[in-house]
């Protein structure tokens, strides 16, 4: 029997939790066969050997990829991705995990079944460093659904957990220049991969997204000293995102782009402390649009992110760095 999925694990200087991930993809049980392809990053922890543990005892379930140097992600996530012999990808980082053993097989099941569908995706818990639950969760819908590519525009890159993803891998056979170049990967891959089909919502936790881990974006992030300056690059990245897939669309999708991209042009205006707005009818018609919650809920992240970050916490949500909420 051939391999029907192959499972795209990237991984540094995880030693702390690359077990997991590894235990999560070996408990899966389909009826139908899967390979695991984890990319270690020249980590200068234990990582790798632990993940040579591994394929000692599933040699033939468990290859690894590496290189003599650091690649960085982006490139660590093209190799592995080359090297797939899966008719399907499932993502997972090797500071996530899958808490499912049946996960493999009802996504792709799905899949199966609907040719059209591009990318599907479900429920995820936050847990916190080492595996403290948060009582949170990564939950857009309450039922399962296709998910609208707005709202997959409007959610940005923490709409979808990235460890619940599973997508055919004959989408990304010849995919855009500006999904290797932008600033994250995991917002302008769920753009691309939903808009060359749909994308479908499982209501299942199936996997957990680990927050507080050293040296992650978002921690590295979130500990700067100028986080509002910080902030102010990350909109632009996602400015440039947004505006590349606009146009690789052929502005299919122009309305729910363009309402983004204002209203990160208002957060930079805010987090800048400039005193004169962008001048454009179109930006200033959807800044007038916004609800009172919506505009205070901008200026109060961006004038004191550390400080609506606690406050979020507090009252026990999510509180994505994209404010996809």
């Amino acid at each position: 029997m051939s391999v029907l999925v192959s499972i795209n694990c990237i991984t540094y200087n995880h030693e702390e939790y690359i077990a997991d991930a590894i235990e999560g993809f070996l408990s899966q049980k389909t009826d139908f066969e899967y390979e695991i392809l984890i990319g270690e990053d020249c980590s200068t922890d234990n990582t790798k050997r632990i993940v040579e543990q591994y394929i000692a005892k599933y040699p033939e379930l468990i290859k690894l990829v590496t290189s003599e140097e650091n690649v960085g992600a982006a490139k660590n996530a093209d190799r592995i991705l080359e090297l797939s012999k899966g008719k399907y990808i499932a993502i997972c980082e090797g500071d996530d995990y899958w808490t499912d053993p049946y996960k493999l097989q009802k996504q792709v099941g799905y899949l199966e079944k609907n040719p059209r569908c591009t990318m599907c995706f479900h429920e995820a818990d936050i847990v916190k460093v080492p595996k403290k639950s948060t009582g949170m969760k990564i939950k857009p819908y309450k039922r399962d659904q296709v998910s609208p590519m707005e709202d997959i525009i409007i959610g940005g890159g923490g709409f979808c957990p990235t460890a619940s993803l599973v997508y055919p891998k004959s989408v990304m056979q010849d995919f855009p220049d500006y999904l290797r170049t932008s600033h994250v990967g995991d917002y302008p891959l769920q753009l691309l991969l939903t808009s060359s089909g749909y994308a479908y919502y499982m209501n299942e936790c199936m996997s957990a997204y680990r927050v507080g881990v050293k040296g992650s974006w978002t921690t590295r992030l979130n500990s700067s000293s100028d986080l509002k300056e910080r902030m102010m690059v990350v909109n632009e990245g996602d400015i440039q995102i947004l505006t590349a897939f606009n146009r690789y669309t052929n502005f299919k999708y122009n309305d729910s782009v363009e309402r983004v991209i204002h209203e990160k042009r208002y957060a930079i205006y805010i987090g800048s402390g400039i005193t004169n707005e962008p001048k454009n009818n179109r930006y200033e018609e959807h800044v007038k649009s916004l609800s009172i919650k919506r505009k205070a809920k901008l200026i109060a992240f961006n004038s004191f992110p550390k400080s609506y970050g606690m406050l979020a916490q507090m009252k026990n949500y999510f509180l994505n760095i994209k404010l996809f909420n």
